[in-house]
This record gives structure tokens, sequence and C-alpha cells, in this order.
């Protein structure tokens, strides 16, 4: 039986096609990537004594992370190695980095304390994480559950940004680092509770807007426009005691939490 002999033609546009998928989906682990070589980047520039830009960093990173399921969903180019690697890549960015740049910053003149305060932190980031991708398909997409760890990144990150910007009140200045200490615990032990956290990932095109939506927002303009690092440490302190208010208010209406624990597999 002859074998069909394909054109050189023909195996040069299968090849280009080839490469081109595989560009594509270069394309979203690519943000994934470079949200790690930011997190990384803050590191040594804590290390150097540079907070404002580690913690600038830790934003970029954000940004980043963002838009790398957002790219691969938009190129239809989701894969489950993507999904590991971004998984990772929120650890080691939204985990392990900040707890460093805190600890850099603010924590290691408490000895063990600092280290027990920025360990905490990595390891709820870490356990939320691990949560996360177990949950993934039980959980209502329209909430998180438990703060997730960027939020929790940015929360200490915003204080961290907020003390080297120089709009920190002179009285709270010889607590810093026991505000830092405060902050990572309370982001640690947020993200492993229970507490409903809005994602916003059920949100979609609305004609209407409520007005306090518009009053919202119209604060954080002026305020990013007179005082951003406070502005923004506002806003988030706001977001990461939004979960327990909300699971407040369904305890109180009698209503279930969209949020459970993982369910046993057997």
């Amino acid at each position: 039986m002859r074998k069909i002999r394909r054109s050189p033609r023909a195996n040069i546009k299968e090849r280009i096609q080839e490469a081109r998928a595989r560009s594509i989906y270069l394309l979203p682990n690519s943000f994934t990537l470079a949200s790690m070589i930011c997190a990384f980047w803050g590191v040594t520039q804590a290390m150097v004594g540079s907070f404002g830009v580690a913690a600038a960093s830790i934003f970029i990173s954000m940004l980043l992370d963002g838009m790398d399921g957002r790219v691969a969903r938009l190129t239809h180019t989701q894969s489950s190695f993507g999904e590991q690697f971004d998984s990772i890549a929120d650890m080691t960015a939204f985990g392990v980095c900040p707890a460093l740049i805190a600890y850099e910053f603010a924590l290691k003149d408490f000895g063990g304390l600092g280290w027990a305060a920025a360990f905490i932190f990595c390891a709820g980031a870490g356990v939320r994480l691990a949560r996360f991708n177990a949950n993934i398909g039980f959980i209502d997409k329209g909430f998180f559950q438990g703060l997730a760890s960027p939020a929790g990144a940015a929360l200490v990150m915003g204080f961290v940004w907020l003390a080297v910007s120089g709009h920190l009140t002179e009285g709270l200045m010889p607590y810093v680092s026991h505000i830092t200490a405060v902050l990572c615990i309370y982001a640690g032990v947020t993200m492993v509770s229970n507490a409903p956290f809005f994602s916003g990932k059920n949100m979609g095109f609305v004609r209407t807007i409520p007005f306090w939506v518009v009053l919202v927002v119209a604060l954080a303009i002026i305020g990013f426009s007179s005082n951003p690092s406070l502005a923004a440490f506002v806003i988030f302190c706001c977001y990461a005691a939004s979960g327990y208010v909300y699971q407040f208010y369904l305890w109180v209406r009698g209503l279930p939490n969209p949020v459970r624990p993982v369910k046993d597999s057997k």
C-alpha cells in the first residue's frame, strides 16, 4: 500500500499552526511567570530597604495574576498545567513573598514572635489555596471561602506602603511592628476561615448601577487623588472585614452561608 506523500508546503503550514498554538498556550502562563518575577523582585528590594518598591511589586503582581486567567479564557487555552502553575505562583507571590517583605520591614525586631506572625500569614495562604483547589465546583463562585490570598497580601502590603509614604500619624509610628504583626495574623487566620467574601465572578453586564456604588466609587477617586496610600489601605481593610460583617448578617437573618467546608470525599 503506497503512502500518501504530503507536500512540503502542507508540512510547513502544519508546523506554523503548531508553533502558533504553542505560543498561544504560553501567553497566559507568561503572565503567571511575570507575577512571580515581580513578587520575587519585591523580596530582593525589601532586603536592601526599599520597602515602598517592594510593596508596589506585590501590587503589580496582583494585576498580572488577575490577567492570566482572563487571557486563558479569551484565547480558550485553559489547561491543567496552567491551573497548577497559577496556584503555585499565587503561593509564592501572595504567601511567601509578602511574609518575607513584612518580616524584613518590621517583624524581625520581634524575634520569634515576628517570625511566627510572618509564618501564620504564609501558612494561611498555603492552606487557603489548597482548600480553594479542593472546593472547585462545590462553592458558589460569587463568594470566596475565606479571604483570598491576593487580598491578604494587599492588606499587609497596603500598610507597608502607608507607613513608608509618610502618611501614617506620628502617634502610630512606634507601633508599626505591632500593627504589622496583627495584620499578618489577622490575614492568615481570615484566609482559612469560612467567612464569605464577595468575589464579583457572578457579576455580568448591567444597564443600571445602584447609587451607593456610584457614591463609593466617587469617594474612592477623591481619596486616591488626595492620599493614595491611605485610601488604598482603608479599602483593603474594609474588604478584609466585609466577610465577617456579611457572615454576621446571614447569622442574624437566619440565612445559609454560601460557602462551606470541604466535603468528605467518602
